[in-house]
């Protein structure tokens, strides 16, 4: 199959990238803003930027003779210009599918979210079939609901398929996550032991590895199995998040921490804005019985693996081969804060 892939440099496109190329079996096509510089790269690159519709002919010679679309390519940041984070999410999500449509593309796998989910009624782990809603004081929750609603209301004989992972953790993009979620002054040194961490009890986080995504997408390309799918290899308590931490949780309500971090982010002193907490305190744990009973799909690595192979690769700072996944050095952080401006509210270059 010739498999096009938006988002291919980041978390979950490098691990699916890496999959196929190691399989040898299908045609691999990746869409990036940014591309990687290897040159015995076996993947035929396509430079679009999914905000701008000036790049809707690049994005159409991408899509062109493809068996199917993986559509990946989501933004964290700059948190403070969510009106790019929607062109990029939503507008984006149509500019895909405006153009897998125009070319015929026989199959779509579109990687929603958890976040998508309406706020959870109780512990109870929710199927595919629970409203997404969404959490409205979350950003990020938002545009994942209206790029599923613009699944829902494309015409056409496109077989679509939606996965619904929790938080998606590898070793290499640490470095990602300390630029997108880490006070810039803060080096990855500072996180080998954190002796206290705040955090409400009642807070349960779901999570997968990015190379059991990568899995599940290409078993649902390859069977051609249509729906929505669950993904999650459990979840981690706040005990044990901080039991990982090196530290002792100590009990902070949920409404606390989100006005501390809301106070913290509109005064620009760090780039994670209180939506994240929101959507902490009330995402659902899911039910993987439809992906482990349809695509023969399990997790490798449990949730709490998953989390410690991420803060590992936090405290040595480790990346990967791609422009999203580079190393972070706070020199050259400290350097683009000054041309470019804070991550949270960057000028694009």
């Amino acid at each position: 199959m010739r498999i096009v892939i938006t988002g291919a440099t980041g978390n979950v496109g490098s691990a699916l990238v890496r999959r196929l190329v190691a399989d040898g079996r299908h045609e691999v096509v990746g869409v990036a803003r940014r591309l990687p510089s290897a040159a015995d790269d076996p993947v035929e690159w396509h430079r679009v930027d999914l905000t701008d519709d000036a790049d809707g002919p690049g994005l159409a010679a991408a899509v062109r003779g493809a068996d199917a679309v993986v559509h990946l390519a989501w933004g964290f940041q700059p948190s403070h210009r969510v009106d790019h984070l929607e062109r990029l999410g939503v507008g984006g999500t149509r500019r895909v599918l405006d153009a897998l449509q125009r070319a015929g593309v026989g199959h779509l796998v579109h990687l929603s979210s958890l976040g998508a989910y309406s706020p959870k009624r109780d512990e109870a782990p929710v199927t595919e079939d629970y409203p997404t809603d969404g959490v409205p004081s979350s950003a990020y929750s938002r545009h994942k609901v209206a790029a599923e609603r613009l699944l829902d209301a494309h015409a056409g004989d496109t077989l679509v398929t939606r996965m619904r992972p929790g938080i998606i953790g590898q070793r290499t993009a640490a470095s990602g996550l300390l630029r997108y979620g880490v006070p810039m002054l803060v080096p990855a040194a500072a996180l080998r032991r954190v002796p206290v961490v705040p955090l409400d009890g009642a807070i349960v986080v779901a999570m997968v590895h990015a190379d059991d995504v990568a899995d599940a997408i290409v078993r649902s390309l390859e069977g051609r199995v249509g729906g929505a799918f669950n993904l999650a290899a459990g979840a981690v308590t706040a005990d044990e998040i901080a039991a990982a931490l090196g530290g002792r949780r100590v009990q902070v309500p949920a409404g606390v921490l989100r006005a501390a971090a809301s106070a913290t982010w509109h005064a620009r002193l760090q780039q994670v804005d209180p939506g994240w907490i929101d959507l902490a305190r009330h995402a659902p744990t899911l039910d993987t019985g439809r992906a482990e009973r349809e695509l023969g799909w399990s997790p490798t690595r449990p949730a709490p693996e998953v989390l410690a192979e991420v803060l590992d690769g936090l405290r040595d700072a480790a990346a990967g081969d791609t422009p999203v996944l580079r190393e972070r050095r706070v020199a050259r952080e400290l350097a683009a804060a000054v041309t470019r401006g804070p991550v949270s509210h960057r000028r694009e270059p």
